[in-house]
């Protein structure tokens, strides 16, 4: 995040939270804290913080987990990728061919098969 989207952000939260600091020193100080993280993040973290406080959120909470809201949101990406296989698999389900299983269960039980 660059200073003019930390201004923004701040601004951003002044809006909710009229009490809140958006003195020079306050935006040299969350700069200093927030240019390494993305401004989408801390938008949508202070978002979520309006949503279910009162008090003003912390350069904690507009940081939030980002590991962790990757991790989740690498998580949905492989769930619903499973599902389109999933759904894929269902389209070309059929039974599998004659002597299949046969075939299998002589090979767990370790014996000489003909193919």
């Amino acid at each position: 995040m660059n200073r003019a989207e930390v201004i923004d952000l701040m601004i951003e939260i002044k809006e909710e939270y009229p009490t809140f600091d958006v003195s020079e020193e306050e935006i040299e100080r969350h700069y200093k804290r927030l240019k390494d993280f993305p401004l989408a993040a801390a938008l949508k973290n202070v978002d979520d913080h309006v949503k279910t406080n009162k008090y003003f959120p912390k350069i904690s909470d507009i940081r939030g987990c980002l590991g962790d809201q990757l991790d989740s949101q690498r998580s949905k990406e492989q769930a619903a990728a499973h599902e389109a296989n999933m759904n894929e698999w269902a389209k070309i389900d059929s039974p599998p061919p004659d002597g299949y299983w046969e075939t299998m269960r002589t090979r767990l039980r370790g014996e000489q098969f003909d193919s």
